[in-house]
């Protein structure tokens, strides 16, 4: 009804629902401890390797004991290891993997009188979940990424250009070229990455230095096209506009950093998280990427689950109390710096060579343009019963969907759903062609791509 009722109101009345939107959303994430974390993490930003590596095993202790009194999952799971919690024993617990989270997500998450969260992820390789916060880890969370960000001068509050998989627009929107709504209250503008497209993007640019952001944030894939275009058609985007660019979801190329700094004529400071509640990796101003020991423990493990200096990473992060994650292989890769190189940025967290993971890789429609690899896995929002599914396009006008489903859980109404996801994103002239199937192959790596996109040499 709410949807129904956004669609029929002038654009002035929808970002006043944007809005209310966001009051009531930010009641949670920046209320309760939100100012306390904020003084700590402020105060703890120079601690030494030894006394982030001290906090870290006392949280660890206390999270996995919160775990397996809470948890049914983990009680089970657990029973018969000696000392679990004690963190020099964490090679002696089970790996949990993206499907043994899925299969078992109602007896991991805790039980509890509190009123939990929750967050529905997409998932960059193919799988959909539901997962709990506490309110206060919300409020932890965004304390430990508002301090990240805070380095750079942002606050909640500033211009703020952000790039999301919001289905915001309406028909009425694109007749009129206005391809964004705008929280007034917070002085944020959304613009959609469902439209990024060549007819399209001079539109962009052109708002971009009326609105003069002074922060950018989201999904690095759009903005490059913007940046692109930008260079390509001699714009000058204004200097000393933007003071810093903030990617989310996906990995950052060397082409992106190029065009989109130079273009936009700022810094990007990568994070890496997730959906599910990983913890932090932060980029400094140095340019170089620190774990955050706070937020949780790092695993880098080769393909026999040994330390690696290169390989997958296995999370346990303190900050996903409602529905823990210990051990949590989330399914990208990283590369270590060597243990004894430090950073001049003040910063003691261990430093991070390279994130391989989140494969930077879209679809394409003639409609729309391009689908990056965040707005894709956000297709399985709200869905039930899709295990994995993979997006490969062979042609210009049509894409092919593989779908493993569990069938006491899919629907008619499911189907309806994700295919209607899929429409927002690509439009409706494009044939979308969905195939049932028992497995779907991984790639020679190993890696599953939740994309497959053949035809990048006939996109321009």
């Amino acid at each position: 009804m709410k949807e129904n009722l956004y669609k029929i109101l002038p654009d002035f009345l929808q970002s006043a629902m944007v809005s209310l939107y966001n009051i009531r959303a930010y009641k949670i994430r920046y209320g309760g401890e939100y100012k306390a974390f904020r003084k700590k993490f402020l105060s703890n930003r120079n601690l030494s390797r030894q006394e982030l590596l001290s906090l870290q095993k006392a949280r660890y202790h206390e999270f996995v004991l919160h775990s397996i009194s809470h948890s049914s999952f983990y009680k089970e799971l657990y029973h018969g290891i000696s000392e679990p919690e004690e963190l020099v024993n964490i090679h002696l617990l089970p790996i949990l993997s993206k499907e043994d989270l899925r299969k078992n997500i109602d007896k991991v998450s805790i039980q509890t009188a509190e009123k939990l969260e929750k967050s529905k992820t997409g998932g960059t390789t193919g799988k959909s979940l539901e997962v709990k916060f506490r309110p206060v880890n919300t409020q932890e969370r965004f304390a430990m990424l508002d301090d990240f960000r805070s380095r750079f001068g942002y606050e909640l509050g500033k211009k703020t250009a952000w790039f999301s998989g919001k289905s915001l627009l309406t028909p009425k929107d694109l007749k009129k070229n206005r391809f964004w709504k705008t929280d007034f209250i917070y002085k944020v503008r959304y613009y959609s990455t469902f439209h990024i497209k060549k007819e399209y993007l001079a539109y962009y640019i052109e708002d971009l230095i009326r609105f003069s952001p002074e922060y950018m944030v989201g999904f690095p894939s759009s903005i490059l096209e913007i940046a692109k275009f930008g260079l390509a058609h001699g714009y000058e985007f204004p200097a000393n506009t933007i003071k810093a660019v903030f990617p989310t979801a996906e990995t950052i190329t060397a082409e992106m950093r190029h065009n989109i700094e130079g273009f936009f004529k700022t810094k990007m400071y990568d994070q890496y998280a997730s959906s599910e509640g990983a913890p932090f990796i932060f980029e400094c101003k140095n340019g170089n990427l620190h774990l955050e020991l706070q937020s949780g423990v790092f695993e880098v493990l080769d393909t026999e689950d040994r330390p690696s200096k290169s390989g997958r990473l296995v999370v346990t992060s303190f900050t996903t109390e409602g529905t823990p994650l210990i051990r949590y292989d989330i399914g990208d890769s990283i590369i270590l710096e060597d243990e004894d190189r430090t950073c001049t940025c003040g910063n003691n967290n261990p430093l991070v060579k390279e994130i391989l993971g989140r494969i930077d890789d879209y679809v394409y429609s003639p409609e729309t343009g391009k689908i990056n690899l965040g707005n894709v896995s956000n297709t399985l929002k709200d869905t039930h019963g899709i295990i994995r599914f993979q997006a490969i396009q062979d042609e210009l006008n049509k894409i092919k969907l593989r779908v493993i489903r569990d069938k006491s859980e899919y629907t008619q109404k499911v189907e309806e759903k994700f295919i209607q996801n899929w429409r927002d994103r690509i439009g409706d002239k494009m044939e979308l062609d969905i195939e049932y199937v028992d497995e779907i192959a991984v790639e020679a790596s190993g890696k599953f791509r939740i994309v497959k996109n053949n035809i990048k040499h006939l996109i321009k």
